[in-house]
């Protein structure tokens, strides 16, 4: 609607990527107590930080409903969030766990997942509206966490920054018009983690950056 509030969630049969809709129905039919939807942003109060991945894993947050969930890449990342008081309770890789994030969301550049986890760049455009909804959403955001190049590049377009004057490589930070800071980092993905591209250490270092950019909980 002209003027309305920018959409954040497409629906469950969202059908405006054909390959991704014909993926998504083809694993309804396979695995059918799986989620196999458009993957919500997981969310807690006050937001502070978003963290922006590229796109449910197809084993992990499309099987289970939750950015993140049911796979490696999780196990880092929400371990990491715990350990710096971005979320809490326990981590158990499932949707009903209890975990809680704390001033933090995580999102997707693109919320349905892709086979091979490669969305092609059309499908990035379509899905970025609902990336630029959630992001205005957040009146009191601070920093942003990009999760990989696409991400990165993704959420720059979502904000309408030029991605050439922000050029992404992993620890990098980006001070934005407004004032919001974009932090980079490799995609915290099983095959960066096994390959040494990305490590646990390099991960943490860039959280703990950005927990110091955004200074004590209110």
């Amino acid at each position: 609607m002209p003027g309305g509030p920018l959409p954040t969630e497409p629906s469950r049969d969202c059908p405006l990527c054909p390959r991704l809709a014909a993926f998504r129905d083809e694993w309804r039919a396979r695995e059918p107590s799986w989620f196999n939807a458009p993957v919500r942003t997981f969310e807690g109060e006050d937001i502070e930080l978003l963290i922006v991945g590229l796109a449910p894993g197809l084993r992990g947050a499309n099987r289970t409903g939750r950015p993140f969930t049911g796979d490696y890449a999780g196990d880092l990342l929400y371990s990491t969030l715990i350990a710096r008081g971005l979320a809490a309770g326990r981590f158990e890789a499932r949707p009903d766990d209890g975990l809680r994030l704390v001033r933090t969301a995580i999102t997707n550049a693109v919320r349905c997942v892709p086979p091979e986890n490669k969305p092609t760049p059309a499908e990035i455009n379509t899905c970025r509206p609902f990336l630029t909804g959630t992001i205005a959403g957040y009146a009191g955001l601070k920093a942003v966490v990009a999760l990989g190049r696409i991400a990165h590049d993704s959420f720059l377009k979502a904000v309408g920054v030029p991605g050439s004057r922000h050029a992404f490589a992993h620890g990098a930070e980006h001070l934005l018009p407004g004032g919001l800071t974009l932090f980079d980092s490799y995609h915290c993905s099983r095959y960066n983690t096994n390959t040494g591209r990305l490590t646990p250490a390099m991960f943490h270092a860039v959280f703990d950056r950005v927990v110091a950019h955004l200074g004590p909980a209110a």
